[in-house]
């Protein structure tokens, strides 16, 4: 029987050496990126968390609270089933 020409020809060392360098390069330069959008988000994150506090809210407790009704509302897993 033939083989079928579907399957693709293997690649030199030379090229797949090639492939994985430039796949790192790329997902080093988007995990540069990544980090840089993620600073400006904590960035903003923290000026409306210090513009909530001077407008006399405490999101610590807010949170605290939220914890709290979360584990008042949740039912065992027995009684979803």
């Amino acid at each position: 029987m033939a083989k079928k020409k579907n399957e693709a020809e293997p690649q030199s060392k030379e090229e797949q050496i090639g492939f994985h360098k430039g796949a790192l390069s790329t997902l080093a330069k988007e995990r540069q990126e990544l980090a840089r959008i993620l600073q400006i988000v904590e960035q903003l994150m923290q000026m409306h968390i210090g513009a909530l506090k001077d407008l006399g809210i405490d999101l610590q407790k807010q949170a605290e609270e939220m914890v709290k009704d979360q584990k008042k509302k949740k039912k065992p897993i027995e009684d979803i089933l």
